[in-house]
């Protein structure tokens, strides 16, 4: 399978970040209360509805997988970036880090309780993001639980934007649209919380966090 031009460039470009963004991350997740709230929420319906494995897909460094695993839950991490997983590897060497791509996991179809999908949606272009959300549906088990976030904007029925990211060029959504995207794949809204403009002191952007689960049936 050949493999898309736009996977090439995000691993090429958080290959060469790889350090900066990790020292970034360290700096300013400690801050992101809502995030921490969020992720949470995520652990403790994946633990009430009997546990079981737990993807952290974009797992960058492996902080999110680390807060997970500390909070009971058997996650591990996959991330396009071989450099970003060897960080990750170095720090939590106690715990399950692999290379791969969240389109095309090296997963049994129903084989996780969660997905955590923390701001590595933004990087796929807008028409391959329904591909991403069925691979979600596939790997997750019936009543499987996925917490998305990613960068919102406030039109319900305006189209993903892009926007210029310190890495590489990515896309923000109006949460709505991925709720309905993920409808499309057997994921059915939850619970969302969505932050306002001015808690993003960087760009002014909202925050979504979509918690949703995998239809039973």
């Amino acid at each position: 399978m050949i493999e898309p031009d736009f996977l090439r460039a995000t691993r090429a470009a958080y290959d060469l970040a790889a350090v900066p963004y990790t020292e970034f991350n360290s700096t300013v997740f400690p801050t992101l209360t809502f995030d921490h709230a969020m992720i949470a929420v995520f652990a403790d319906v994946v633990r009430a509805a009997g546990g079981g494995p737990v993807a952290d897909l974009g797992c960058g460094p492996g902080h999110v997988t680390a807060q997970l695993h500390d909070r009971g839950l058997p996650a591990f991490g996959v991330d396009l970036s071989p450099e970003l997983i060897a960080l990750a590897r170095r720090a939590h060497p106690e715990l399950r880090f692999e290379v791969g791509s969240m389109g095309a996991l090296d997963l049994a179809d129903g084989s996780l309780a969660g997905i955590l999908a923390r701001y590595s949606i933004i990087h796929t272009p807008p028409e391959r993001l329904p591909e991403i959300f069925a691979e979600f549906g596939r790997v997750l088990a019936p009543g499987g639980h996925l917490l998305v976030s990613f960068q919102a904007h406030e039109d319900p029925a305006g189209p993903a934007e892009m926007f210029d990211h310190k890495v590489t060029p990515a896309y923000r959504w109006p949460p709505d649209r991925i709720a309905g995207l993920l409808r499309e794949a057997g994921i059915a809204e939850v619970a969302r919380l969505v932050s306002a403009p001015e808690e993003d002191p960087q760009r002014g952007f909202p925050q979504a966090h979509l918690l949703a689960r995998r239809r039973a049936s």
